[in-house]
């Protein structure tokens, strides 16, 4: 749970030592909207560690994806796009393997 946090924190920070960069481009922007959706994959994976540390069992995706969207807001609105879909496809990925994974471990 701790080094997703960490993640979290030095992704978010070189996000935003490297913003003006970032935005200096098509190419780049697009980058940037990338970074964002780790820090949504990242953040999820926080929120996830916390809910199994407390027990919980309560769908927290939305406040992952909305922390994701205002980091990459700070960047470029373009990013705010590209962020969403790209977090789009990673929650699509992350979704199948677990689907595989829990398949898996049933069968046995």
């Amino acid at each position: 749970m701790l080094y997703s946090f960490l993640l979290f924190t030095v992704i978010l920070s070189l996000q935003e030592m490297y913003r003006g960069k970032l935005a200096s481009s098509e190419l780049f922007t697009i980058l940037g909207g990338f970074i964002s959706s780790l820090l949504f994959l990242v953040s999820l994976t926080f929120i996830g560690n916390f809910q199994e540390t407390c027990g919980m069992r309560t769908g927290w995706v939305i406040l992952a994806e909305v922390v994701a969207l205002i980091a990459a807001s700070t960047v470029h609105r373009v990013c705010i796009t590209t962020c969403f879909l790209f977090s789009a496809g990673l929650l699509y990925e992350i979704n199948k393997i677990s689907g595989v994974t829990l398949s898996k471990s049933e069968s046995k």
